[in-house]
């Protein structure tokens, strides 16, 4: 090579430049045929079930709804794998790398998907969103409706960027009416879940282990009430493993690509933020510790430490050009009490494993008695699989990443838990539950990933563990997609399957009541029995 080199100067290093401006070029082209695949999936159960002939507040016509959503779900994987299964061996398999690529995006897709149909199966009838103007989705919808009146943002420390598309949305689509708008929202906002997911996990691995490790516990948290919450959390993660991954990396980067990608994870950072900030406040301590930990402080690189101060810099500044007002807000009202005794507040702080939401349902003994020691086998193996993944991967980003999210949670939860009972203040730490079992499932994946490196040659080929692999997630996430549409199937009862029952009973603008309104019966705030059904603090 370096005598060619030497001989064609010219001609060798136009060639050179070539080749890598058309690798970049077909990088990006498969990129964007991802995310076009990613999203065009996730609208395709959504839409096959919008007009579906089914009552969702009878019981049955529910669960029919839950099986047409699942057959339609089955029907699509079935093409998925009929793909996989010819590129393996049409043409010596030479397609088979796209097929995998894009049929992975579009089970991410039709993961997300299949609980966006099923809040599209349990709002049939109703132009309302979940719980109709009650609770958070009236206060939302209240706020929303200011800002599209030319008012500031009335609640500073909400995060605005939810208000905002809400307002701008209702004022194209509906006409100024933020609460049919919220339906749209949260119907959408629930679809494109996974594919966001997924390309996030993109940034770190291949697309089976990306939808392996990203899909697999993003279905664990998916919300369809207020989808932007969870999505926050499920994109904070691989979004923080690689600016760790670029960070460590960057004593020895080039100084463009190191300040481009600084800037662009400082961006994408403060989208999330103004987005959702509660999990960075629980994120924030560990990520600091990480950072710290990963610092060139005796680099032999000249000019590393430099190098990384200009990359942690550049991310910084990029963030607090995007979300630095919304930061300042957050610091002004650091004070602010929240006394939001719901039913979690009364129980064992270090359970958190299942989060049963502040209108439980009927609950005997919670926590539930655990095999070992009063800990059920699956949080056993979430410590277990902490352990494989610091074991086997100690010094990758990923898992950095991650122990740095459950540690800062899990000391945050205790800190504010521990102060309850002086201050009367809960600060959302039941909130936590969430960021903890996340966490934990990472590690599950992340172990199965870092078993399956280790073990190398031992496994079948690439074409077989491919096929068998999606063939086990298109039943996996097939079965949680269903739990999870199922948590919102309307009936009157002390769970989340209030909300779209309220939706249900509320009149529509033209003075009508939903279709499938019982008895044909509503009202301007809809069925109020609800308010009865909350958990209250008892007297001490």
């Amino acid at each position: 090579m370096s005598s060619i080199t030497l001989t064609h100067p010219a001609g060798g290093g136009t060639r050179a430049r070539g080749l890598l401006l058309g690798g970049i070029r077909r990088t990006w082209a498969l990129t964007a045929a991802e995310a076009a695949v990613a999203f065009g999936s996730c609208l395709l159960l959504p839409l096959l079930v919008w007009h579906l002939n089914v009552d969702p507040m009878n019981r049955l016509g529910a669960v029919s709804g839950l099986a047409a959503i699942q057959l339609r779900f089955a029907l699509l994987c079935l093409v998925l794998v009929a793909v996989l299964v010819f590129t393996r061996t049409f043409r010596g398999g030479r397609w088979f790398p796209l097929a995998t690529r894009l049929s992975c995006a579009a089970l991410a897709g039709l993961a997300s998907g299949f609980v966006a149909a099923g809040a599209v199966v349990s709002l049939l009838g109703t132009p309302w969103p979940m719980f109709g103007l009650n609770g958070d989705s009236g206060r939302i919808v209240e706020w929303a409706t200011t800002i599209m009146h030319g008012h500031p943002n009335p609640e500073p420390i909400y995060p605005p960027l939810p208000l905002y598309s809400l307002a701008a949305f209702a004022k194209v689509f509906h006409g100024g009416n933020a609460g049919y708008a919220f339906k749209d929202l949260e119907i959408l906002g629930a679809a494109i879940t996974g594919p966001l997911a997924y390309l996030c996990w993109r940034m770190l691995y291949s697309p089976v282990w990306a939808t392996v490790i990203g899909i697999v516990p993003m279905m664990a948290l998916i919300d369809s009430y207020k989808p932007y919450s969870a999505t926050v959390l499920i994109l904070l993660l691989p979004v923080l493993a690689a600016f760790l991954r670029a960070f460590r990396r960057s004593e020895r980067q080039d100084w463009r690509p190191l300040l481009l990608t600084g800037a662009w994870l400082g961006v994408l950072l403060g989208l999330l933020l103004l987005t959702y900030s509660g999990w960075f406040v629980w994120s924030a301590a560990g990520t600091f510790v990480a950072v710290a930990l990963l610092f060139p402080w005796r680099s032999a690189v000249p000019g590393g430490r430099q190098k990384a101060l200009a990359f942690l810099g550049t991310t910084t500044a990029a963030f607090m050009v995007v979300a630095g007002w919304y930061v300042f807000d957050l610091l002004a009202a650091s004070g602010t009490a929240d006394r939001d005794y719901g039913f979690d507040a009364y129980t064992d702080p270090a359970f958190f494993s299942l989060w049963r939401t502040d209108m439980p349902g009927q609950v005997g003994q919670w926590p539930p008695p655990g095999e070992i020691g009063g800990v059920s086998v699956f949080t056993t193996l979430l410590f277990v699989a902490l352990a494989v993944a610091l074991w086997l991967g100690l010094r990758r980003s990923v898992v950095l990443a991650t122990v740095a999210l459950m540690g800062s949670a899990w000391l945050m939860r205790m800190y504010f838990a521990s102060r309850m009972y002086s201050t009367g203040d809960v600060q959302l730490w039941i909130r936590t539950d969430n960021q903890l079992l996340y966490c934990g499932l990472i590690f599950v994946t992340l172990s199965l990933w870092l078993a399956v490196k280790r073990a190398g040659k031992y496994l079948p080929g690439r074409g077989p563990a491919v096929i068998g692999v999606f063939c086990a997630l298109i039943f996996l996430v097939g079965s949680m997609g269903s739990s999870q549409s199922d948590r919102y199937m309307p009936q009157k009862t002390n769970t989340y399957q209030i909300l779209p029952w309220v939706s249900q009973t509320v009149r529509m603008t033209n003075g009508k009541c939903p279709k499938y309104a019982p008895g044909g019966k509503c009202s301007k705030n809809g069925d109020q029995s609800w308010v009865n059904m909350i958990y209250h603090r008892p007297a001490n």
